[in-house]
């Protein structure tokens, strides 16, 4: 039997060249903390919560519904501040027991956040 534990990490990629301004929407604009070393094949780390956001460049690239979701203690507070930032809020299917809502980050990504209730 395999026994997982936690989440350690989420790794998304951005488009070739875009490294500046991803550190630029994760650590001032969202205010995450950036994880100071030299990762591999040039990633930025940020510490999300109790996991790792890594962050990395990649050739291609696709817009996918695709997410980590992340549980915070206040779901208005958290649209609130999304929305102090210009950044566009979705809302999608109900969840009974849970309020969530859906952002992306300039490069595509998409993150939900919810808050069980």
């Amino acid at each position: 039997m395999l026994t997982l534990k936690r989440v350690d990490h989420i790794l998304i990629t951005i488009p070739q060249g875009k490294t500046a301004k991803a550190r630029h929407f994760y650590a001032t604009v969202l205010g995450l903390h950036e994880i100071e070393g030299k990762h591999p094949k040039g990633a930025i780390w940020f510490n999300m919560g109790d996991i790792q956001l890594h962050v990395r460049e990649e050739a291609g690239g696709n817009y996918s519904d695709r997410h980590p979701a992340f549980e915070v203690d206040d779901l208005a507070a958290a649209e609130q501040f999304l929305k102090s930032k210009n950044i566009l809020i979705s809302y999608s299917s109900e969840i009974d027991g849970r309020g969530r809502c859906f952002f992306r980050d300039p490069f595509g990504n998409r993150f939900e956040l919810l808050e069980y209730r």
